[in-house]
């Protein structure tokens, strides 16, 4: 039994049957599934494509988009004079400066816009993957019934770009690693059914192996498996628990795996065919990569494509310790990709109909855990006086100022929009933003409405909580 569990072909059929490792949905009964939003008027488009790129763990505000006064690592400096430990850069934007190690990006910020305001929400005690569940849904968890990824509500309410090309593809998050069922969570179409699910590719180097069968099994003997899988799933004690609706919807995710292994389209996630000059200018890595394959899937279809650095506690983003170090290494995985893909996508004229965002989940602060006046209990020891260079840098989680970075997609170019305090607490101080007024701002430009929602349990669902969300129709020309 225990061996069937890690058996290649079998672990491939699941992948192929869900379009992606999350059909958790499929087994949730509700009461209803009507759709509720067929009268609400038509707004014009802007956008076929969304790319998120998701800085993992918490990236520090100070310390790349939105620096403040620099304090050089020195033995015996007081930790609450620092407030980012790179020197300020010039970009491309007059008057706008990012910290040192994002120079590429800054270079490509003509293309864009910057929030400087933006506030995490207060959910208590900060833990990542709660505030990931909350910037991916723009709905707090726990909820009564499993709330839709935005990917999940753009593949549902606009459908495939390219019938051949899954509508939602995430890449560069692995769930074999701390957290993974929290993750998992919020990687959902939830109740919309699971053929708006999220394709998964948790390594773009690989991708091709997502769309084809495991190494030594033939399509036909592949085909035998699909359809016993097919009978199976369609028997299985979770599809009996669940309703007629998310039954059709994973037969549906099938189909659409299984059209895409036969087609010729599948070669879209090949990277070997890029030009080893192109590919080594993306090449830093996994985020690099993805960055890469967004690129070939905005060209030819992709609907709504999630490129993460990676949420794994302690790494990545998540700096606890070594903040200064760790943030600069970030910034070299990030940096040349990132304005490699806005270089690319303008060039190729995609990047007027593809709105690209860059976000995170909450900011970081060497003094503060929380926001002023509602700190939560310190999950990092930051002793006054710097001794050591592992405290140099930025390792408490901070939720009342951050970054988002948009480009493309009707965007205004060169726009800052928001503000935040020069001192500490370096928050919010000018037009503050809170996550419905980005997923708005995002379904704004894709044309679809505010008023969207279905009906489930006998209550109205929407795109944001009680469909009071709003547009920041000032990031738009």
């Amino acid at each position: 039994m225990d061996a069937s569990n890690t058996n290649p072909r079998r672990e491939f059929l699941k992948k192929m049957a869900a379009a992606s490792a999350s059909a958790a949905a499929a087994s949730i009964p509700f009461s209803s599934f009507l759709s509720s939003c067929g009268n609400v008027p038509a707004i014009s488009s802007k956008v076929d494509t969304v790319i998120l790129l998701w800085m993992a763990g918490g990236m520090a505000h100070t310390e790349t988009f939105d620096p403040k006064a620099y304090v050089p690592y020195q033995k015996g400096v007081e930790s609450k004079r620092v407030l980012s430990t790179f020197p300020k850069i010039p970009t491309v934007v007059n008057g706008l400066e990012f910290s040192q190690g994002l120079e590429n990006i800054g270079s490509v910020m003509d293309k864009g816009a910057i929030i400087r305001s933006y506030k995490s929400a207060d959910l208590g005690f900060i833990l990542h993957t709660r505030h990931q569940y909350h910037w991916h849904t723009c709905y707090e968890p726990p909820q009564s019934v499993q709330a839709p990824h935005i990917g999940a509500w753009i593949a549902k309410e606009l459908g495939p770009s390219n019938p051949v090309i899954p509508p939602f593809i995430a890449m560069g998050q692995r769930f074999t690693v701390g957290e993974a069922e929290e993750l998992k969570a919020f990687h959902s179409a939830g109740f919309l059914g699971t053929e708006y699910g999220p394709f998964l590719i948790p390594d773009p180097s690989s991708g091709l192996e997502s769309v084809r069968p495991p190494q030594g099994m033939t399509l036909k003997r592949f085909e035998a498996r699909y359809k016993l899988y097919k009978e199976l799933a369609n028997k299985s004690a979770v599809m009996e628990q669940g309703s007629d609706y998310q039954r059709e919807s994973l037969m549906r995710s099938m189909e659409q795996s299984y059209r895409l292994l036969n087609s010729p389209e599948a070669k879209v996630f090949d990277l070997t065919q890029e030009p080893k000059e192109v590919y080594d200018a993306y090449n830093t890595g996994r985020f690099g990569l993805g960055c890469l394959m967004a690129k070939r899937l905005a060209m030819n279809g992709g609907r709504f494509i999630s490129v993460s650095t990676e949420y794994e506690p302690f790494l990545g983003w998540d700096t606890h310790e070594n903040g200064h170090t760790r943030a600069a290494r970030m910034k070299e995985l990030i940096d040349r990709p990132v304005a490699q893909l806005i270089k690319d996508l303008d060039a190729s004229g995609h990047l007027d109909r593809t709105l690209i965002i860059l976000a995170s989940e909450f900011s970081r602060d060497a003094i503060m855990e929380g926001r002023p006046g509602d700190p939560v209990q310190d999950q990092v020891n930051q002793p006054d006086i710097i001794t050591e260079e592992k405290f140099y840098g930025m390792h408490r989680h901070f939720t009342n100022g951050s970054s988002i970075l948009l480009w493309g997609g009707g965007v205004k170019k060169g726009l800052v929009y928001g503000k935040t305090a020069d001192e500490r607490p370096c928050a919010s101080i000018d037009k503050p933003v809170v996550i419905d007024q980005v997923h708005q701002s995002i379904y704004h430009a894709l044309g679809m409405h505010p008023e969207t929602h279905y009906t489930i349990e006998g209550r109205p669902f929407y795109t944001t909580p009680d469909g009071q969300g709003k547009p920041i129709l000032e990031l738009f020309g």
